[in-house]
């Protein structure tokens, strides 16, 4: 199957089953109208791609492929990795696209962040420079934030030769330079069953990690962002571990005591807010921190101060 083909039947099982990119939130292909009749667009669809068969040993390598990675026929959100910051899934998406497979190809839907990236190209920017390249165009996505702004952005469908390994992204801007990446694609969930894994995730979260709680307080930056008081804390053998929610999904990590902290995997609430684990052996003296965010035109590190009220410190009782 051509890799121009995959990008038609990914486009049209995406039209047709009218699913909400970006985890539920609208995903528009920018001057298509919506078809009268879907399933005779499907069906002619799929005629054309099987008209032109390629060799049977492609068909076979790449199916076989698909069959190591353990998937079926279908739609499933996955996680879009990339080696830049400035390259990413829009916030909104919480780090996933739209996975399609069909008949041993894999083809990802992603939103980006704004229409400053205006093609791509599957394989590395020396190739994408020659003539006759075949570039990946953008479809206009509407998403949605959490606080219900919408805004138009480029969404792309990328082929993905395979899961978990890296592999060439080549991208260009407004100002008509390439750039190489490379990216990934991992842990794809039927879309069917993203919303139920992640209310699992919630629900661990709130019942199995943290036994106790304490009030706080958070100084610094612009003064817009928060973190959650009082915050929950676990009690280990050696210390607490203080879980800091953000009122923001934007930061992607923390420095505290001179050492790089990572988002936990599991969110407190809805929002999907970014949620870090400190190690802290008291309360007693409030904790300078360094947050990094990733929702301005580049990514900030910002110095914080978290003040606490040590006689706040308060067991949960879960009887």
């Amino acid at each position: 199957m051509t890799r121009k083909k995959s990008f038609i039947l990914a486009g049209a099982v995406i039209a047709l089953a009218v699913l909400a990119g970006c985890n539920g939130k609208n995903i528009k292909i920018e001057d298509t109208p919506a078809p009268e009749n879907q399933s005779e667009i499907l069906s002619e669809v799929t005629s054309e791609i099987g008209s032109e068969p390629e060799s049977e040993s492609e068909i076979q390598t790449s199916e076989e492929q698909t069959k190591e990675d353990g998937l079926e026929d279908g739609l499933y959100y996955a996680d879009f990795n990339t080696d830049n910051s400035m390259f990413h899934v829009n916030e909104a998406c919480k780090g996933k696209g739209l996975l399609t497979v069909k008949d041993g190809e894999m083809t990802i839907h992603v939103s980006l962040t704004s229409k400053n990236i205006v093609n791509l190209y599957y394989g590395l920017a020396e190739d994408a420079k020659k003539d006759g390249a075949e570039l990946l165009q953008p479809s206009i996505d509407e998403v949605t934030y959490d606080d219900g702004l919408t805004e138009e952005v480029n969404g792309f469908d990328i082929p993905v030769p395979y899961l978990d390994d890296e592999f060439d992204v080549a991208l260009i801007g407004k100002k008509e330079v390439w750039y190489d990446h490379k990216v990934s694609v991992s842990n794809p969930v039927p879309a069917d069953d993203l919303n139920t894994e992640t209310d699992s995730k919630t629900s661990e979260a709130e019942d199995g990690l943290w036994d106790s709680t304490i009030n706080v307080s958070l100084e610094g930056g612009s003064g817009k962002a928060t973190i959650t008081s009082p915050a929950k804390v676990r009690t280990t053998e050696d210390c607490y571990i203080l879980i800091v929610e953000w009122s923001s999904p934007n930061y992607d990590y923390m420095i505290v005591n001179d050492e790089k902290l990572l988002p936990v995997d599991f969110s407190a609430n809805a929002e999907g807010n970014s949620v870090f684990e400190i190690p802290m052996c008291s309360f007693e003296e409030p904790l300078d921190v360094i947050a990094d965010t990733v929702a301005m035109s580049k990514p900030h590190e910002i110095e914080y101060t978290i003040s606490f009220e040590a006689d706040s410190l308060t067991p949960v009782n879960r009887n």
